[in-house]
């Protein structure tokens, strides 16, 4: 049973020029269907990859700006142990 997708006219585009590609360079004609298909069996595949790249980007923050906020941290003279974090957050 087919099911319809709804996509952008922008994905539709990309779609058509990827199916217009395989052809070209293979010889054999696929369908849209059996393109979806195989992105999505590779996208089970990868699992990890296809989670990872709806996550929000971070971009590492570079040496200087680690410095700069390890250099406006400052000590309060007391030392603190485990058990003192343990007491404070679990009474």
């Amino acid at each position: 049973m087919a099911t319809s997708v709804k996509m952008d006219d922008d994905t539709k585009s990309r779609l058509e020029r990827l199916q217009a590609e395989i052809r070209l360079k293979t010889g054999k004609r696929v369908t849209q269907q059996e393109i979806l298909a195989r992105l999505v069996k590779h996208a089970i595949e990868s699992k990890a990859d296809l989670i990872d790249s709806f996550r929000e980007k971070r971009v590492p923050l570079a040496e200087s700006e680690r410095e700069n906020f390890h250099d406006g941290m400052v000590s309060s003279g007391v030392s603190t142990s485990e058990e003192d974090i343990d007491d404070v957050l679990y009474g």
